[in-house]
C-alpha cells in the first residue's frame, strides 16, 4: 500500500523566501521544520509559515509533483499560493 502525500510551501514572510517540500506527514514536518530538526534552509532563512500544501493519494505523484513545482516560474507558484491563501495566512492551525 502506498502511503498519501503532500507537498508544501513554507516562508519567511509574503513574497519572501520559499521552501518547498514533500513528506508523508504534513503536521509533523511543519513541526520539525519549526523546532529545527531538519533542513537548514529553512533554519537559516527563518521560513516558518506554512502558506499553502496540496495533498496527494500516492507519495511518489507528490514527489513528482515537488520536482515540477520546484521548476516553475515564481509567478506561477505565487498564483498557486493566492489560490488557496489570498492572505498567505500560516495555514498550520489547519493541520
Amino acid at each position: 500500500m502506498v502511503k498519501p502525500g503532500y507537498v508544501y510551501i513554507l516562508t519567511n514572510k509574503p513574497m519572501g523566501v520559499w521552501y518547498i517540500g514533500v513528506t508523508d506527514d504534513l503536521a509533523k514536518r511543519i513541526a520539525q521544520h519549526r523546532s529545527g530538526a531538519v533542513s537548514s534552509f529553512t533554519q537559516t532563512y527563518n521560513c516558518r509559515l506554512l502558506v499553502w500544501f496540496e495533498r496527494f493519494e500516492n507519495i511518489h505523484d507528490a514527489r513528482a509533483f515537488e520536482r515540477q513545482m520546484k521548476k516553475w516560474r515564481r509567478a506561477w507558484k505565487v498564483n498557486r499560493i493566492v489560490g488557496l491563501n489570498p492572505e498567505w495566512r500560516d495555514l498550520a492551525d489547519r493541520l
